[in-house]
């Protein structure tokens, strides 16, 4: 996915888009700070101990994602393994093709969302329907998500009313429960008419096998009860050791995506229906996919896999909220996508060597991380990957004259007069082109600096 850089992109967003991400993304901010300080006395052992199980299980992925394995397939589930998004697209399109599918329902999936699963779907002649309702609607726009946990944080419901008018859902009306109606009103008949549904899976338990699927609307039960076949979409890093850990894990997911307590339908699925079970799917596939993560995993930046998608460093970082979620030009954005989005492309790295740049290193996306992720660090680290591979980062001017100035006594010190002169000449005096576009961009302060070497003159005289 090609585009412009973050700058660029952040300078020609719409107003009211800067808005709806900015009101939506401070506000979730608020509450989470909130609700967490008011639940736990010290909401940041609860970090350190969802970070330490979360490495520990990387640390030692093998061995545990071989016991998920045998247990999955001991509760009856077909888990199949895909090496790269080629591999996991045709997967689940052979398993629909074995059982006739052509109706497909679809929970949200960050991990579908990586590999384009519903375009592939659809070109191989199947209908495949998102009935999360952000997902929905970006759906019906032709769009992509703008955020890991609210798909639509960049529309407001102005947009929402104009595109159901569109669709033939109703006429204008930007209430949001008549949205919210007019949506069920529609799901309902799909989820009975389809053959499968398709869904991602939160965490996966090595103990029980279980996998845990969270969602606000309900829509991945229905996605599963009225068909009789459900894959399940999972990256291979979701695995966790015992089932006592989804207690953490989900107390940590629902306060720093959502600021609530618990996402209102907490799924444990253990395999496809049993005989005493009126409804459900006969078949549970489960493919676990790789797609770079292995990878990842042995590169010096491995931490980034504990990341649970709950937004919560979306939802701070300044800069995700003045560019959106868009500006990234990956599946995922903000604080979190600026590290894995160049990770997992793998060869593709220098289309994404920009983002880790994108970044003021002001640290607010680690304190706000459920699983203690450093991202600062890694932001660093990849910013060094980049140099080491002479990759040039587009918009942004070279670094080389200010560190031969600031390598020269003389030279400094003629920057440091000149500094004050700099203060009230426009931009475009500039000599330097590069300079200028980056000047464009940004408002710096106003220069206060220059009478230290004064004051120390004076200093050595008395």
């Amino acid at each position: 996915m090609k585009g412009q850089p973050i700058d660029r992109f952040s300078s020609e967003l719409a107003a009211d888009t800067r808005t709806a991400v900015i009101a939506s993304a401070s506000s979730t901010t608020e509450k989470r700070s909130h609700i967490l300080n008011s639940d736990y006395p010290d909401p940041n052992r609860l970090r350190k101990l969802a970070a330490q199980i979360k490495q520990h299980t990387l640390d030692h992925l093998d061995t545990y994602l071989e016991q998920a394995v045998s247990k999955m397939r001991e509760n009856g589930v077909k888990v199949h393994f895909a090496s790269d998004g080629d591999a996991a697209r045709e997967t689940v399109l052979s398993i629909l093709k074995e059982k006739g599918a052509r109706k497909i329902v679809k929970s949200k999936s960050m991990a579908s969302e990586e590999i384009h699963l519903n375009e592939f779907l659809e070109k191989n002649g199947l209908e495949c329907l998102e009935s999360d309702l952000g997902e929905f609607i970006v759906q019906l726009d032709g769009d992509v998500p703008s955020h890991i946990v609210r798909p639509i944080i960049h529309k407001n419901r102005r947009e929402i009313a104009n595109t159901f008018e569109r669709e033939g859902l109703g006429e204008y009306n930007d209430d949001p429960e008549v949205i919210t109606r007019r949506a069920r009103a529609f799901f309902r008949s799909r989820y009975m008419e389809s053959d499968a549904g398709i869904t991602g899976g939160n965490f996966i338990s090595a103990e029980s096998g279980r996998v845990a699927l969270v969602t606000n609307e309900g829509n991945a039960r229905f996605s599963m009860a009225p068909n009789r076949l459900h894959i399940a979409l999972i990256g291979i890093e979701k695995v966790i050791p015992r089932d006592r850990d989804f207690s953490v894990f989900l107390n940590l997911l629902a306060r720093s995506a959502t600021a609530q307590q618990l996402t209102v339908y907490t799924q444990f699925i253990s395999g496809p229906r049993v005989d005493s079970q009126p409804s459900g799917p006969d078949e549970m596939h489960v493919v676990l996919m790789d797609n770079g993560r292995s990878d990842t995993l042995g590169s010096n930046c491995s931490e980034i896999l504990r990341c649970i998608r709950c937004g919560a460093c979306q939802n701070v970082c300044p800069v995700y909220r003045q560019a959106s979620g868009h500006a990234y030009r990956a599946t995922y954005g903000g604080p979190v996508g600026a590290v894995l989005s160049p990770l997992l492309a793998g060869d593709a790295f220098p289309q994404y060597s920009d983002l880790p740049r994108a970044s003021s290193l002001c640290g607010a996306c680690r304190e706000v991380c459920p699983v203690d992720i450093p991202i600062p660090d890694l932001l660093v680290k990849l910013r060094a990957k980049g140099k080491v591979e002479g990759i040039p980062t587009p918009g942004s001017p070279s670094m080389g004259g200010f560190a031969r100035g600031a390598t020269s006594p003389g030279l400094w010190r003629a920057g440091l007069r000149a500094a004050n002169v700099m203060n009230s000449l426009p931009a475009s005096w500039i000599p330097a082109p590069a300079l200028r576009s980056w000047l464009d961009q940004r408002t710096l302060p106003t220069w206060k600096g220059g009478e230290f070497r004064r004051w120390m003159k004076e200093r050595r005289k008395a």
